[in-house]
C-alpha cells in the first residue's frame, strides 16, 4: 500500500510543479531567438513560481527514492508517468486552453489501459 500512495504523492507534486511552471512561462513570454534566450533565464531566475516550481521536484526526488526502494522500477515507471500524461493532458485542456487532437486523446486511453495492465 505505501508504495502505490507515495507514487500518487509523486504524481500529483510532479503535477503541481509542471503547473507552476507553465505558468511561470507563460507570464515570462516565449524566446523567439538564440539572443533572447539570455533575457528570458534571467527572467525566470527572478520568479517565484520557478523556485517553488524546483523545490517541489527536489521533494518529488525524496519520494521517488523511497518509491523505488519498495516498488519494481518497470510498475513504478508506468504507474507515475501515465498518471501523469493523463492528468496533464486533461489539466492542460482545462486550466490552460490547450487542445489535444483525437489521435492523442487515443494515446491518453491506450496508456491508461497499458497501466491498468502493468498493475495487474
Amino acid at each position: 500500500m505505501l508504495p502505490k500512495l507515495l507514487i500518487v504523492i509523486v504524481t500529483l507534486n510532479s503535477i503541481a510543479s509542471q503547473l507552476l511552471l507553465k505558468r511561470a512561462v507563460a507570464a515570462i513570454g516565449t524566446p523567439t531567438s538564440v539572443p533572447g534566450l539570455a533575457p528570458f533565464f534571467r527572467a525566470a531566475a527572478v520568479t517565484p513560481e520557478v523556485y517553488l516550481s524546483l523545490v517541489l521536484q527536489v521533494i518529488g526526488y525524496a519520494v521517488w527514492m523511497i518509491v523505488i526502494a519498495h516498488e519494481k522500477l518497470g510498475v513504478a515507471v508506468a504507474v507515475m508517468g501515465s498518471g501523469f500524461y493523463v492528468a496533464m493532458a486533461l489539466l492542460g485542456w482545462v486550466v490552460f486552453g490547450e487542445e489535444l487532437s483525437r489521435l492523442q486523446w487515443a494515446g491518453v486511453v491506450l496508456i491508461t489501459i497499458g497501466v491498468a495492465c502493468m498493475m495487474g
